[in-house]
């Protein structure tokens, strides 16, 4: 009885056993089957989802960048402009300031100008009419002669070209360095001033080409520095004339030319006067901006083989002097 009641137990819990399991590995089954085949669907579908999102905003962002450029561009065009009108804002607030410091400045100048023209008209009401009288005559002034020994002095400028051959620097210098000194001496006050020798070279290098400053120390330069001063000449005068006027001729300038020498030994008379009245020309009421005053040493007057060009020299000089508005002088002694 015992035995098979145990038999009886046993199967009925087999059985129920492999119905458990057979119903669980059913179910596990089918939810493999219902999981993988929907899987690859719904990954595919979200792949290509987000590639297409991707792209778009890829898109996007280029779009976004090209717009930053061109807007920066704009702006760094219209910061440029600013700076520009900027600029021209300060200017014209500089100008503005000056205009009005001006007109102050004049305003100024006008009502000082009105006092003391009141206060002027105030003392001449005082004044007596012989007073009156007396201030007229002072207020006359003589007419100023700008003739010297009938040499014009009226130049703002005075150019020297001096002979510095041997026969002059032997026999006449010390009578040169006189006459430099009288000429300068009817000149109390010029613009410039300059020495050269009849070959055109400069006595001071530091002002070739320049004029030199009018001080009581220049020309006193000047003639401490012609004592000793002998360049190479070949005793015609016609290169110094050239190079002065060709440098110095000015429209706005009135220049007197200084020429001191003894002899003209080569050379036509006729080219020389021709070449300089080219070179200095008249203006419109005729007068000539560079006058040439001569004078004439008479060195070798005595020398008879030297003669000719003794007279050919004082013939070039008078007639230099008589077309370009200047003076010819022959002195009759080299003796200073």
């Amino acid at each position: 009885m015992s035995r098979k009641k145990h038999r009886r137990e046993v199967e009925i819990f087999n059985l129920s056993f492999l119905d458990v399991v057979s119903c669980g590995f059913g179910a596990i089954i089918l939810l493999l089957v219902i999981v993988r085949f929907s899987e690859p669907v719904v990954i595919e579908e979200l792949s290509i989802d987000l590639s297409g999102q991707v792209l778009k905003l890829e898109q996007e962002l280029f779009d976004i960048r090209g717009e930053t450029t061109v807007l920066n561009r704009d702006l760094t065009e219209q910061q440029q402009q600013i700076s520009i009108h900027l600029e021209k804002l300060a200017r014209l607030r500089g100008s503005l300031s000056n205009i009005k410091g001006e007109f102050a400045s004049a305003k100024s100048e006008a009502d000082t100008q009105a006092i003391i023209q009141g206060q002027l008209k105030s003392a001449q009401q005082s004044l007596s009419d012989e007073m009156r009288r007396l201030q007229k005559g002072a207020l006359r002034r003589p007419e100023v002669n700008n003739r010297i020994g009938g040499v014009p002095v009226d130049s703002e400028y005075i150019i020297f070209i001096i002979d510095t051959s041997g026969s002059m620097s032997q026999h006449a210098w010390a009578h040169v360095m006189k006459k430099v000194s009288e000429v300068l001496s009817v000149y109390p006050k010029v613009k410039g001033i300059q020495v050269m020798n009849d070959m055109g070279q400069y006595m001071f290098h530091s002002y070739a080409g320049k004029w030199i400053p009018d001080t009581t120390g220049r020309r006193r330069a000047i003639n401490q520095r012609l004592a000793n001063w002998q360049p190479f000449s070949n005793s015609s005068p016609v290169e110094g004339i050239e190079a002065a006027i060709k440098r110095f001729y000015a429209k706005d300038k009135r220049i007197s030319l200084y020429i001191f020498g003894d002899d003209f030994s080569q050379g036509s008379i006729e080219q020389v006067v021709d070449t300089v009245a080219r070179l200095n020309r008249a203006d419109s009421s005729g007068k000539h901006r560079v006058r040439i005053h001569a004078i004439g040493f008479p060195v070798l007057f005595g020398n008879r083989s030297m003669g000719s060009s003794v007279v050919r020299f004082a013939a070039l000089m008078r007639k230099l002097a008589e077309n370009n508005d200047g003076t010819f002088v022959g002195l009759n002694s080299n003796k200073p």
